[in-house]
């Protein structure tokens, strides 16, 4: 049997404009990175051992590249622009909200984030609560936009909607830090909530990242989970790309085959990910049963791609 192989048209930039709101909250955030760029040079100051300017940059430069990807993606939608606009900006307005908060607590040399020292903390840690579930809500209304929309290509489709969808449960994982630990609530210090496991927030961590090198850390699958977003619509187009080299992946169901594939396998990777930071386990000290599954998980990845492009050659 022959099939016919179409390599897929090129990736759509724009087909009605991108979502202005994100797209200026994003060209806002390279001003908002400049500035914590700059305190990061010039002020010594810390908040739970790590420099007070640290947490501002990694804020915005995730606000940065989250806003920028929405906004494309929801240049892509052909119905439902209405709702897509409202829920872009309804993002875009929220977020803002989030990040003036973090910019001014860094400011004033203390944490926003699980911060019930004094009132205003309160009342501030509770807008930023409310504020990422509005945010969070609205992008499952983009999520259900994207899935009614025709995207084009049906690999580039799934990367786009699986991306969405592994963001949101990303996105999601950062409500298991909201609540006080058993230290905590032993000896309240106006603390409520820690990104770490095992131990007080602080302490040896990545560089620039600041994830803990000494125990679990909820940020790491919250942080992978969320760039789904990005990296699976990238992959998608380094399989486009692909295909002008290898005629097996002008094969739209090789590609969108292999993309599930890809697909299951970061899952697996936020839920192993996942597991060891409540597991109380450092990244970097993974145990024999992580290594084991994780292991596991890119073999059987492999494994499966290979099958799917064997096929594909063998239909072609």
């Amino acid at each position: 049997m022959t099939v016919t192989t179409r390599r897929p048209t090129p990736v759509i930039l724009a087909r009605f404009g991108w979502h202005r709101p994100l797209l200026w909250l994003s060209l806002a955030m390279i001003a908002f990175v400049a500035v914590a760029l700059v305190g990061l040079l010039v002020d010594p100051r810390t908040v739970t051992e790590a420099a007070v300017w640290a947490k501002p940059l990694k804020f915005a430069i995730s606000t940065l590249v989250y806003s920028l990807t929405l906004s494309w993606m929801l240049a892509l939608l052909a119905r439902g622009t209405r709702l897509a606009w409202w829920a872009g900006a309804t993002i875009a307005a929220f977020l803002a909200v989030e990040l003036v908060i973090i910019f001014g607590a860094a400011a004033a040399g203390t944490t926003s984030h699980f911060n019930t020292t004094t009132p205003l903390a309160v009342a501030l840690w509770g807008t930023m609560a409310v504020s990422i579930t509005i945010v969070w809500s609205a992008t499952v209304v983009v999520a259900l936009l994207l899935f009614r929309a025709d995207l084009g290509d049906p690999a580039r489709s799934l990367a786009i909607r699986s991306g969405v969808v592994i963001a949101l449960l990303g996105m999601g994982l950062a409500f298991l830090m909201t609540g006080p630990t058993a230290a905590q609530l032993s000896d309240f210090q106006g603390i409520a909530g820690a990104h770490t496991v095992g131990i007080p927030d602080g302490g040896p961590g990545v560089p620039l990242l600041g994830w803990s090198t000494v125990a679990g850390d909820l940020r790491i699958p919250h942080f992978v989970g969320m760039h789904a977003m990005q990296l699976m619509p990238i992959a998608a187009l380094l399989l486009e790309f692909g295909s002008r080299r290898f005629a097996v992946l002008g094969q739209a169901r090789t590609r969108r085959d292999v993309l599930i594939v890809l697909s299951v396998l970061y899952l697996g990777i936020v839920a192993t990910l996942t597991g060891q930071a409540l597991a109380g386990q450092s990244i970097v000290r993974p145990d024999a049963t992580m290594v084991a599954i994780s292991t596991s998980l890119f073999l059987t990845a492999a494994v499966a791609v290979s099958v799917i492009v064997a096929r594909g050659r063998r239909v072609s």
